[in-house]
């Protein structure tokens, strides 16, 4: 079967690198594309020019670029700006995979396009690529209950009751990217959101 083109041709999940930050809940974009990467056999790649691990599988017949950058977060649109450049991709077949605090542990939201809501990620991506319309796959990770303390909070592990719930959302949110490939915007919200 020839590789169709799917609603989105890139998969970029946010993180920051190295052992020190692994488990670490800002990481939870690189756990779903890990997640992707195991049950669709892409080996993910250190490409320096464009910042980021890197692999291309087929998802449900669609082409697929997976990718986490391998620059820490607040530059995260190194590796997006340089791989919609190099592969012509517009930020709407763009998805964008990360945690979010505004969700409690195990929640998961799609949207398309918006603010950054203060994610350095998001933002760094949204400057790069001059534009906002790329899509969000939004993985709860819950808040500290004070902005004072968000940084030190996503910077840690995880209570393992929490990383659980995580584990089940990514699962759920991996079960569902091949309905957001073939364009069931609205299926995968509904079965993602209830």
């Amino acid at each position: 079967m020839a590789a169709r083109e799917g609603s989105f041709r890139l998969i970029v999940g946010l993180g920051n690198p190295g052992n020190r930050h692994a488990g670490t809940r800002h990481n939870a974009g690189f756990w779903l594309v890990d997640e992707l990467s195991r049950r669709y056999a892409c080996g993910l790649r250190d490409e320096a020019k464009f910042h980021g691990a890197v692999g291309r599988t087929l998802i449900d017949g669609y082409d697929c670029r997976l990718v986490k950058p391998t620059t820490y977060m607040n530059h995260s649109g190194q590796a997006v700006g340089a791989l919609a450049q190099f592969f012509k991709i517009p930020p709407e077949a763009i998805l964008i995979v990360h945690d979010e605090i505004d969700l409690p542990p195990g929640g998961v939201r799609v949207k398309r396009g918006g603010s950054h809501g203060g994610h350095n990620g998001l933002r760094h991506i949204q400057s790069t690529l001059g534009r906002a319309e790329f899509a969000r796959l939004r993985l709860g990770i819950g808040h500290p209950g004070h902005k004072d303390d968000v940084v030190p909070y996503v910077l840690s592990r995880p209570s393992e009751h929490e990383r659980r719930h995580i584990e089940v959302a990514i699962e759920n949110a991996a079960d569902e990217i091949p309905r957001l490939l073939a364009g069931e915007w609205d299926r995968a919200c509904q079965r993602l959101h209830g």
